[in-house]
């Protein structure tokens, strides 16, 4: 008896992958190195930067602000309004006062730390309290009466640092509130050995190059957790390169952080921007004017103290602010003469 053996021609196509895959081809070098073309990388590094990473979060800090503050209670029936401001003793006048404090924290970049000169870069909002706030009181239609509720005066305020030698207090150097930039900082009374505070030494970059798509590394303190974090920028050059949108999660904590474009593969770190907001919803909210820490509120009792009106805003995720580098650069230059009459001689900070 015969055996015929039957052989099924299978199409080339199908064949060739399967040689293919068991063949070892090196890879191209565009895969293991990025494109050298002068402009900022779009692509996630394609090798390990935690070296420079960690290096540069030395120079990332904390800093945390508070305001004390004096309030004055007017009664309604004393129809007291800003034109009695200046001719009144407020203490005298108020049927009670309040002592109170508002806190804020965010993030600095330490620029400079030269000798006994230690400066850093933040958002001006993180440190800014109004010196003075003014409540009215409410019509019963909802409009507002020209006669004053309270009057809040801020009597003084502290700036904090971690890490910054002689108890860690910083002042307000110099600040814009309308691009939201400040410079803070300390004349030490003397050059510790046993205190290294790292400064930036990164170049600054240029923040009207960067592209739709560009990806950016973002330091941070977001609810006081140093974390570092990674966004892509859209809305590129707006007011030329003032300032940039980026997906980068925000939280609170994180205004003033570093924002990091890398032009050409690591290690080349540029410092493009400082993170500045999110888009919010503000609602209001009574809650108990003091709130003693060892003290535990039951809410199933009603509330028999002091309220107070307290303003929260709700983070939309996603939609991240910066300021470009090009309007801290403006900033400084702008208030260079002041910056400099107080010691601080930050070169860095002078120009592209």
């Amino acid at each position: 008896m015969k055996i015929k053996l039957r052989f099924i021609a299978l199409p080339a196509l199908l064949i060739v992958p399967l040689l293919a895959a068991c063949g070892t081809y090196p890879a191209s070098q565009s895969s293991l190195s990025p494109l050298s073309d002068g402009r900022y990388d779009s692509e996630f590094p394609y090798r390990s930067s935690s070296k420079q990473l960690e290096e540069i979060s030395r120079s990332i800090k904390l800093v945390t602000s508070i305001g004390y503050y004096n309030s004055y209670i007017f009664d309604e029936e004393m129809k007291f309004t800003a034109a009695d401001i200046k001719k009144t003793d407020l203490k005298s006048k108020a049927s009670r006062t309040i002592y109170y404090n508002n806190t804020s924290s965010g993030t600095a970049i330490v620029i400079h730390s030269q000798g006994r000169h230690i400066a850093l870069l933040t958002c001006a909002h993180v440190v800014n309290f109004p010196d003075t706030v003014i409540t009215y009181y409410y019509k019963e239609g909802g409009a507002l009466s020209p006669f004053i509720q309270s009057i809040s005066v801020k009597v003084s305020q502290s700036n904090f640092v971690p890490d910054i030698p002689e108890r860690g207090f910083v002042e307000i150097l110099v600040m814009d509130v309308k691009n939201d930039i400040a410079l803070i900082g300390k004349t030490l009374n003397s050059v510790n050995s046993n205190f290294n505070i790292p400064e930036f030494s990164y170049p600054i970059g240029r923040a009207r190059e960067l592209e739709w798509g560009d990806f950016v590394y973002v330091f941070g303190f977001p609810m006081n957790y140093k974390m570092i974090s990674k966004g892509i920028v859209s809305s590129p050059d707006r007011e030329g390169g003032k300032s940039f949108l980026i997906d980068a999660v925000f939280n609170r904590g994180f205004s003033g952080g570093a924002v990091l474009a890398i032009r050409d593969g690591v290690p080349n770190f540029e410092l493009v921007g400082l993170v500045r907001s999110v888009p919010a919803e503000s609602e209001y909210l009574l809650r108990p004017l003091v709130i003693e820490p060892d003290i535990e509120i039951n809410p199933q009792l009603p509330y028999k103290g002091d309220f107070a009106v307290e303003k929260r805003q709700s983070i939309k995720f996603g939609i991240t602010k910066v300021i470009g580098i090009e309007a801290v650069l403006e900033f400084f230059n702008d208030n260079r003469g002041i910056i400099e009459r107080k010691g601080f001689y930050i070169n860095r900070l002078s120009g592209n």
